[in-house]
C-alpha cells in the first residue's frame, strides 16, 4: 500500500459472570497494562469519558481502552495488507491472553460482530486511511468514493439474522426482494448519513472531522464508520485493500464518474438481498448491476497499478476472483466472504436441526461465527484463504509485542519500552510523547519509524530516567 491504514475494533462481551460484560471488561483491560504486561496505561485523563487508566498504548505501537463499555482495540500504523492482519489478529491474541491469565476463559468470550441482539444496539469496526492533503476532495470525487463505500459490502459485509426496529419501521424489510431473517450487513440499518462530522449518534458512512493525528499540513485521516468487523482475512483485506487503491485513484483524480442516487438507501437496501438482484439507482436515474460498477472501480485500478508492486498484484487478482465469483457462482467464495459463508453455514444448520430462520438459536450461532478463538469460531472453521494472505500463529504472537518496522509505530513503542516501570510521569499518543521534565518528541510523519530528532531526545530522557542507555 501507499499509504498507512489501521483498524479500530470494539468486541461484544458474552459472559455469565454476576458482575456482567462490564466488571468483566475492566479487569481484561487492567490486566493488559498491570505492571507494564502489554503496555503502559493512561497517567491522565484523555476526555470525559476516558479518566486515567481508562486504557493506554501497548508495546506493539496499538492501542487498547474502554469505550462505551466495549474493549476496544487499534492497530498500530500498517504500510502492509499482511500487516494490518497480523495486528488486528493480534488484538484477538492478547484478549485471550487476559481471559486465560484471569482464569475466566470457561465463562467470558469476546465477539468480533457489531450487533447487540438483546438490546439492539451497535458497536463497530472503524477504517482509518491516511490521505495527503492535496487529493482533489471536489464533489464528484467525493460522490465516487461514497457509491464504492456503498457498494463493497458485496465483499466486506459481515452478515447478521434478521434486523433492528428502526429498519422495520422504515420499512426496509417489506421492500420487493428484502429478505425479513437475513442481512449482508450487520452496520446497514445503523447508517442514517453518507457524510458527518460525529461518531455516535447520526452515523455517516464518512466521518468527516479532520483530526489527521500527523502533521496537518501534509495528511489528513479518512474515517470509516459503516463497515462491518470481518472475521475472514479475505473478506477483511479485501475491505481495505480495495478500499486504499480507490484512495489511491481518488489522489490522481481517476475515479470513474458513478454516483448514486441515495448512498444511504443504497447501503440499507442491498443489505436486505442477500439473494440480489444487487441493482442499483444512480444519479441519473440509471438503474445499473452494483457488480459491474465495482468492476469498472477494479478495471481502473488494474490500468494505473497494475505490477507497481507484488501486494497490488495480489490484490487486484483476488479482487476480480471475487467480483466474478458475486456475478456467477457466490457460493465459491465460502470460507473467503464472511456473509456468503455464515449464511451457507445457517442454510445447513437450519435444514439439519429443522428450525426456521427465526429461531433464537440462529442468533446464538452466528455469536459463535464471531468467536474471537479460534478454537471456537465458526467462521475461522471455515476459512479458506488465499496462501498470499495468510499468517501463522507464530506471526500473531510476535505482533502482539513488536511493532511494524515501517512507521513511527516503532519508535512510540522504542520510547515506551524505556519508560515502563519507571515512575516518571509520562503522556503518549498516536503523534506525540511527553515525559515529565522534557519537551515533547513529535511524531508528525506516520511513516518514520527513525525520525533525526529521536537520538536527542532519547538522551534526555536517557538523563531523566537515570542514564537508562537506549536500545
Amino acid at each position: 500500500m501507499n499509504r498507512i491504514v489501521g483498524l479500530e475494533t470494539e468486541y461484544g462481551c458474552l459472559t455469565s459472570d454476576p458482575a456482567g460484560p462490564p466488571g468483566i471488561v475492566g479487569r481484561v483491560r487492567n490486566w493488559i497494562f498491570e505492571k507494564g504486561r502489554f503496555g503502559l496505561a493512561d497517567l491522565h485523563q484523555r476526555d470525559w469519558d476516558e479518566p486515567a487508566g481508562n486504557g493506554g498504548f501497548l508495546f506493539n505501537g496499538g492501542r487498547a481502552y474502554v469505550d462505551m463499555g466495549h474493549l476496544e482495540h487499534c492497530t498500530p500504523e500498517c504500510l502492509s495488507l499482511i500487516d494490518l492482519l497480523r495486528y488486528d489478529r493480534a488484538g484477538d491474541a492478547i484478549l485471550l491472553s487476559a481471559l486465560k491469565g484471569l482464569r475466566v476463559a470457561d465463562h467470558v468470550s469476546f465477539i468480533r460482530n457489531n450487533v447487540d441482539y438483546y438490546s439492539g444496539a451497535t458497536f463497530g469496526c472503524h477504517e482509518n486511511y491516511l490521505v495527503h492533503r492535496f487529493a482533489p476532495l471536489t464533489e464528484a470525487n467525493v460522490l465516487s468514493l461514497l457509491t464504492f463505500l456503498t457498494l463493497r459490502l458485496l465483499y466486506a459485509g459481515a452478515g447478521r439474522v434478521g434486523a433492528t426496529p428502526g429498519a422495520e419501521l422504515r420499512g426496509e424489510q417489506v421492500k420487493r426482494n428484502a429478505d425479513p431473517y437475513f442481512q449482508i450487513s450487520q452496520r446497514a440499518d445503523y447508517i442514517n448519513n453518507d457524510l458527518f462530522e460525529w461518531v455516535q449518534f447520526n452515523r455517516a458512512i464518512i466521518n468527516t472531522r479532520d483530526e489527521p493525528l500527523a502533521d496537518g499540513r501534509m495528511y489528513r485521516r479518512l474515517h470509516l464508520l459503516h463497515g462491518d468487523t470481518n472475521v475472514l482475512p479475505t473478506s477483511l483485506l479485501l475491505k481495505v485493500g480495495t478500499t486504499a487503491l480507490v484512495l489511491d485513484l481518488l489522489e490522481l483524480g481517476h475515479l470513474p464518474k458513478i454516483v448514486l442516487a441515495d448512498s444511504v438507501m443504497t447501503f440499507r437496501s442491498l443489505s436486505h438481498q442477500p439473494d440480489g438482484p444487487w441493482l442499483v439507482m444512480l444519479a441519473d436515474r440509471r438503474q445499473m448491476d452494483a457488480v459491474e460498477l465495482l468492476l469498472e472501480y477494479y478495471e481502473m485500478a488494474r490500468s494505473e497499478f497494475q505490477g507497481r508492486d507484488a501486494e497490488t498484484n495480489v490484490l487486484l487478482n483476488i479482487w476480480k476472483n471475487t467480483l466474478i465469483d458475486l456475478a456467477k457462482r457466490p457460493d465459491a467464495l465460502i470460507g473467503r466472504v464472511d456473509w456468503i459463508t455464515k449464511r451457507w453455514l445457517f442454510q445447513q444448520f437450519i435444514a439439519s436441526e429443522k428450525v426456521s430462520w427465526n429461531d433464537p438459536w440462529l442468533k446464538s450461532q452466528s455469536l459463535e461465527f464471531h468467536n474471537i478463538d479460534p478454537a471456537r469460531s465458526l467462521g475461522l472453521a471455515l476459512e479458506r484463504t488465499p496462501s498470499e494472505w495468510t499468517v501463522s500463529a507464530d506471526d500473531v504472537v510476535k505482533a502482539s509485542w513488536q511493532p511494524p518496522v515501517n512507521t513511527r509505530a516503532q519508535a512510540r513503542s522504542r520510547f515506551m519500552r524505556l519508560l515502563r516501570n519507571k515512575t516518571v510521569r509520562y503522556f503518549v499518543d498516536w503523534e506525540v510523547i511527553d515525559v515529565e521534565g522534557l519537551n515533547s518528541l513529535n511524531l508528525l510523519n506516520p511513516f518514520d519509524p527513525d525520525p533525526p530528532e529521536a537520538e536527542a531526545w532519547a538522551r534526555q530522557l536517557s538523563n531523566v530516567l537515570g542514564a537508562v542507555s537506549f536500545p
